[in-house]
């Protein structure tokens, strides 16, 4: 058992090694009675401009009887911190099944849910075979980076297949909705895999596109380390179902057989998706996000949030979260301070915008999705890859506007709402040129309206100050999943096909890193629960 304490303030200026102090005063100790603390929640309260501070939730340790400690503090002291018994659940899991596998675990895809299924079976000996249709991290990179700068287009080697899957190019956000024991266990292990310690209590932990890389390959080489192994280059292309299970998988490298998969394929295998439903795979449509980019001087996003103080030079670039309700409610989506413009590119011939920033979000840019949940009766609700087809054929024309060399469409926000192409190209962080093009031709009228509608309230909220030096680019239209494949709550698997373990984003049941990569680590501890690993 121990304390929990909430809400508990520091200065800007002061250091967080005068917590401990605080934290005891509160409890009315001296700070050598504290055994142990640790920092549970870190937060900005930047309510007023004048007067931001940090508010913290910390655990602490005594050696005296914790229950009268907090009867004490709450009778004798009138304090806005608030004092309570803790007990954190432990993170475990659970023991091997009866049932022996035939052939080792294969998980297709090394984003967040197949790197952290992968880990986790190989930590309890079940040697996994890891399968990733790109490239190894560091090779990626390199692909990458020539095409940043005017290369050709890799297919299998770009922004969003390789090595860390998708999230490896993004701002690295690990914020994440849930709480408990698997969501502490995952930040674990990525401070522990050259992440930094504060991902573990940070309100809105990031660790920026330059950190990701090293991230993705320490837990790799503990995936190795175990058993484990990653082949790259290894792209599934076929699934072979019969009698109501998994046998094996037609891949790039040939046919392997596998009696259980954990299908981590992301957001973007659309090829993959065609594969499931010719084999008869149970999918359906889902309302996914889609928009376009919005993009700021970060200078005036920082002038909004701190006032005139400068505060970046303590805080770093401010971030912000807008939404404005409508008849489709328009919201900004993976907000990237201090970030860059990237193309978000999985086939060639397409075209579509994301974001990213490095650690030290010191990029002289800022931008944010501006997106709307497109329902499933806007698209088509009984074709199961209509959404798919829907993003392909906004990002086809945007390709096609980009002279077919990649060149991000742009528009001066206010003259989107004027419905003017703009003159001149606006000034971007996008690497591989900008070409001029009408927004509203980027995206199905449901969005364009809710643009038109929205755009002027947020404007408002920021008093004049949103729109005035931005510019829309897109499409943004890899947000979610248009498809969801269907699994069964309990067993995790697809109905109808045992062995088989849709997970991420990709099959529809995750929205960012740490929530793919907790869903990656349940399906994990299913295939753990119901299997004994394959006798060497």
């Amino acid at each position: 058992m121990s304390i929990r304490v909430s809400n508990v303030r520091l200065g800007l200026d002061e250091s967080e090694t005068a917590l401990v102090g605080q934290l005891a005063r509160v409890l009315g100790l001296n700070p050598t009675d504290v055994t142990r603390w640790r920092i549970l929640r870190k937060s900005l309260d930047a309510r007023d401009k004048g007067s931001l501070h940090f508010v913290y939730t910390a655990e602490v340790n005594v050696a005296e009887d914790e229950t009268r400690i907090v009867t004490r503090a709450r009778n004798t002291h009138s304090r806005k911190a608030v004092v309570e018994l803790h007990e954190e659940p432990p993170f475990a899991m659970p023991p091997p099944g009866a049932r022996p596998l035939a052939q080792r675990p294969v998980v297709i895809g090394s984003g967040p849910a197949g790197l952290v299924a992968g880990y986790f079976l190989a930590q309890q000996g079940y040697r996994p075979i890891v399968l990733e249709r790109g490239r190894a991290v560091r090779d990626r990179i390199r692909d990458v980076h020539a095409f940043d700068a005017g290369g050709a287009f890799d297919p299998e080697s770009n922004y969003l297949f390789g090595e860390g899957g998708a999230g490896t190019f993004s701002d690295g956000k690990l914020t994440c909705r849930g709480t408990g024991p698997d969501v502490r266990r995952v930040l674990e292990l990525f401070a522990e895999c050259k992440g930094k310690p504060s991902i573990l209590y940070d309100h809105r932990p990031h660790l920026g596109s330059n950190r990701l890389p090293a991230v993705v390959k320490a837990i790799r080489q503990r995936i190795e380390a175990m058993g484990g192994e990653l082949r790259f280059s290894c792209r599934v292309e076929d699934f072979d179902v019969a009698d109501g299970r998994l046998r094996g998988l037609g891949t790039s490298s040939g046919y392997l057989r596998a009696d259980v998969a954990v299908l981590a394929i992301g957001h973007s295998a659309r090829d993959t998706y065609r594969a499931l439903l010719t084999r008869g795979i149970p999918m359906v449509p889902k309302p996914f996000q889609m928009g376009v980019r919005i993009e700021h001087p970060q200078e005036a996003v920082n002038r909004v949030q701190y006032g005139s103080a400068r505060l970046e030079e303590k805080l770093g670039s401010a971030d912000y979260t807008l939404v404005a309700r409508g008849p489709h409610d328009l919201f900004t989506f993976c907000m990237c301070a201090g970030g860059h413009v990237i193309p978000s590119v999985s086939e060639a011939g397409y075209f579509c915008t994301n974001g990213m920033s490095l650690s030290k979000r010191d990029s002289p840019f800022a931008n944010s999705g501006l997106v709307v949940t497109v329902p499933v009766d806007a698209f088509g609700g009984n074709d199961v890859l209509a959404g798919v087809r829907l993003q392909a054929g906004y990002e086809r024309r945007a390709y096609e506007m980009g002279r077919g060399e990649y060149l991000c469409p742009i528009q001066r926000a206010h003259d989107f709402l004027e419905r003017r192409v703009s003159r001149d190209k606006p000034a971007s962080s996008y690497p591989r040129g900008l070409v001029l093009a009408d927004m509203a031709e980027l995206v199905p009228p449901l969005i364009r309206d809710a643009l038109l509608h929205g755009l002027p309230i947020m404007d408002k909220r920021w008093h004049g100050r949103f729109l005035a030096d931005a510019s829309l680019v897109g499409p943004e239209a890899r947000g979610s999943a248009p498809v969801r494949i269907v699994r069964n709550d309990e067993s995790r698997q697809s109905p109808g096909v045992e062995g088989m373990y849709p997970v991420g984003e990709g099959a529809g049941y995750a929205g960012g890193i740490v929530s793919a990569a907790v869903d990656g680590l349940r399906s994990a501890k299913a295939i753990v629960a119901k299997y004994a690993p394959v006798q060497r």
